[in-house]
C-alpha cells in the first residue's frame, strides 16, 4: 500500500509535457510495422472516354477506388460495401459505366483478407449490386466476351485454409444472373491461378489451374506427396469454355515436367497466336530432373506461337522464385 501511495505521489508531482504543435505538424505518417504490406495494389483497370482516362484501382483490403483525371486524383467508391478486400476489377468493353469487381485478393499470403463474390455496377461505381459467386473467397480475373457482354468468364483460386469444391472458371451468359463452373479442378485442392482470352477469337480461353494450400506453419504450391500430386496444369478451350484439353498433354510440347506449382498465361493483344506461360516448375523443359534438387524450383516463362497448323513453344526465362 505504502508503495502504491509513493508511485501516485511521483507521478503526480512529475510536470506534464507540452506538445507543440508546430514542431510536429510537418511529420506525416508512415507504417512502423514489420513488414510492408499495408497498401499493395491487387487489381487495375481504365478506359478512355472521350479525353479522359477513368482508372479504377482495386486494392489488398481497401476497396476500389475511382480516378476520373488519368490517376492525379482518386476516390473510394467501395466503401459501402461488406468486404474491402479486391482481387479483380473489369470495365465492359462496350459500356464504360458497367464496371465488374472480384472480392477477394488474389495473392495468397498470411495476411490475405478473403471476399464474398462478384460485384457489379451500371453506373460507374457509385452503386454495386452482388452478383453471385458467394462462397469463392478470392478472384483472380474477370474477362468479358467484346462480342457479347452478357458473356462473362471469372477465374476463381478458392479457398487458402481448406478444401473447396467451389473453385475453377465460371461463365455467365446473362450479364451475371446464373453462374455455371465450366472448369474445375482434379481434387478440392486445385482452382484456376489466371485466365487469358483470345481478343479475336473470345470463344478461344486459356486457365492456368494451381494446387496449393496455406497452413499456420507453411505454404504449399503443388502436391502433397508422391501419393498426392500436384494437379497444376494449364488448359485451352476454344468452345467458350464447353471443352477444355489439357495442354500439357501432348509430348514435345515445349512445357516443362511436371509437377507445377502456380501457373499464369497471358495472350499477345497485338498478335493473339502468341502466348505466353509463366510455370513454377521442378525443373526446366531440358534439365534433367533426376538431379534436380529436392524442393527446387526453375520457374520460367514459355512462349507458343501458332503457324498454321503447327505449334510451338520454347522456354524465354529461367529465374528461380525466391
Amino acid at each position: 500500500m505504502i508503495l502504491l501511495l509513493s508511485l501516485l505521489l511521483a507521478q503526480a508531482q512529475t510536470p506534464a509535457v507540452k506538445v507543440d504543435s508546430e514542431t510536429i505538424s510537418g511529420l506525416g505518417a508512415r507504417n512502423i510495422g514489420s513488414a510492408a504490406m499495408s497498401g499493395r495494389i491487387a487489381a487495375l483497370a481504365a478506359v478512355h472516354e472521350g479525353a479522359r482516362l477513368t482508372v479504377y484501382v482495386g486494392a489488398a483490403s481497401g476497396g476500389v477506388w475511382k480516378s476520373m483525371n488519368g490517376g492525379t486524383t482518386f476516390k473510394p467508391v467501395f466503401d459501402k460495401q461488406p468486404v474491402q478486400s479486391i482481387g479483380a476489377v473489369t470495365i465492359d468493353p462496350k459500356n464504360p459505366k458497367v464496371i465488374w469487381v472480384g472480392t477477394g485478393e488474389s495473392w495468397m499470403r498470411n495476411s490475405v483478407s478473403i471476399g464474398d463474390g462478384i460485384y457489379r455496377s451500371d453506373d460507374g461505381g457509385e452503386n454495386w449490386t452482388n452478383m453471385g459467386l458467394r462462397e469463392s473467397e478470392h478472384i483472380v480475373k474477370i474477362l468479358v466476351d467484346p462480342n457479347q457482354t452478357s458473356t462473362v468468364y471469372v477465374c476463381v483460386p478458392g479457398k487458402l485454409w481448406g478444401d473447396s469444391n467451389d473453385r475453377g472458371v465460371y461463365k455467365t451468359t446473362d450479364g451475371g444472373k446464373t453462374w455455371t463452373q465450366v472448369l474445375k479442378g482434379t481434387n478440392t485442392s486445385t482452382g484456376c491461378s489466371m485466365l487469358a482470352m483470345d481478343p479475336s477469337r473470345p470463344g478461344t480461353l486459356y486457365a492456368g489451374m494451381w494446387d496449393f494450400r496455406r497452413r499456420g506453419w507453411t505454404f504449399r504450391s503443388g502436391g502433397d506427396s508422391a501419393t498426392a500430386p500436384s494437379a497444376s496444369s494449364l488448359f485451352k478451350s476454344t468452345d467458350g469454355g464447353a471443352t477444355w484439353t489439357d495442354l500439357t498433354v501432348a509430348a514435345g510440347s515445349g512445357l516443362p515436367p511436371k509437377p507445377w506449382g502456380r501457373v499464369a498465361v497471358a495472350v499477345a493483344p497485338s498478335k493473339p497466336d502468341i502466348v505466353y506461360a509463366f510455370i513454377e516448375a521442378s525443373t526446366s523443359p531440358t534439365a534433367d530432373s533426376s538431379s534436380a534438387p529436392t524442393g527446387a524450383r526453375a520457374s520460367a516463362g514459355f512462349r507458343a506461337e501458332r503457324t498454321g497448323i503447327s505449334t510451338t513453344c520454347g522456354s524465354i526465362r529461367t529465374t528461380p522464385i525466391t
